[in-house]
């Protein structure tokens, strides 16, 4: 089997478990609110993690190194989590999938601030291509901004602090580390946001499928498209990954009657354009 069919295989398991991710949390959403759902998710994280580290035998690479960048990358993923899982229960799944596409833009803009990394014509016409793809799928002249649109835009901007602060972290932590605390910190995360009210509902029959679907669907997707990036090129793998829009606009209009609309596309298919035109001049640089 080639590389670049072992990551399409990857990359299609990466998918699933998004999609899946979004329809579970649409779901247990009825029962449960984003703090809950994010606090059992962890947990199921924890019991994974913990128990994948003890069979393996990396439980050894777990250190209290860096636990300052552990807790600004747990709390920006944290946030940016609660905010698409709330995204997800008032928008479109198709609207709030392209704009977390526009993370890997929100990278080149953030890290010449947090990583030091220098701002090219390249990355900032990226940039601007990212910027565009965002105003036509809000379409704020067109439709209102609302609340599920703003969640789902700032969501993508926590997703790339994670990244940044991940790709600090991988210079001197292993994967298990860094999951470890990532599960950890976001249950204790969890649990004060969704205690405050000194009140944390517990998944009944309906939703508990759902809340176990999301807690194995998130490390699932993760672990994923890591594979699909150790065989393949970024500009392979990115491609492959933009299918999950047409996919889960397909899902929407399946499960929840979802029209299918033709600005969130366009806008799409420019945000992918910036991805995809960064990533190719940053591996050709690189060759």
């Amino acid at each position: 089997m080639s590389p670049i069919l072992k990551a399409a295989l990857w990359m299609s398991g990466a998918i699933a478990s998004f999609s899946t991710m979004a329809v579970a949390g649409r779901e247990a959403a009825s029962q449960l609110d984003t703090f809950e759902i994010m606090m059992y998710r962890s947990l199921i994280g924890v019991v994974v993690v913990v128990a994948v580290a003890w069979i393996t035998g990396t439980w050894r690479q777990i250190n209290r190194d860096s636990l300052g960048a552990h807790l600004v990358r747990n709390l920006a993923h944290f946030t940016g989590q609660n905010l698409w899982f709330y995204a997800v229960t008032v928008i479109p799944l198709a609207q709030v999938f392209a704009l977390e596409f526009t993370s890997p833009l929100w990278v080149i803009v953030l890290s010449p601030l947090i990583l030091g990394e220098r701002l090219t014509l390249v990355r900032g016409i990226a940039a601007i291509m990212g910027f565009i793809g965002i105003l036509i799928v809000a379409r704020p002249d067109m439709a209102g901004i609302n609340a599920g649109v703003v969640t789902a835009a700032a969501s993508a901007i926590f997703f790339a602090l994670t990244i940044m602060f991940t790709k600090r972290l991988t210079r001197s932590q292993s994967i298990t580390c860094i999951l470890f605390y990532l599960t950890t910190m976001q249950v204790v995360m969890g649990l004060i946001a969704a205690g405050y009210d000194g009140d944390i509902a517990l998944p009944d029959a309906a939703s508990l499928p759902y809340v176990i679907m999301i807690g194995f669907a998130g490390l699932l997707a993760h672990y994923c498209i890591t594979n699909a990036l150790s065989i393949a090129p970024a500009t392979v793998v990115v491609p492959i990954d933009f299918i999950r829009l047409p996919a889960i606009a397909i899902i929407g209009m399946l499960l929840y009657n979802e029209t299918v609309d033709v600005w969130v596309f366009l806008g799409a298919g420019i945000i992918f354009a910036g991805n995809y035109l960064n990533i190719w001049v940053e591996t050709r640089q690189k060759t």
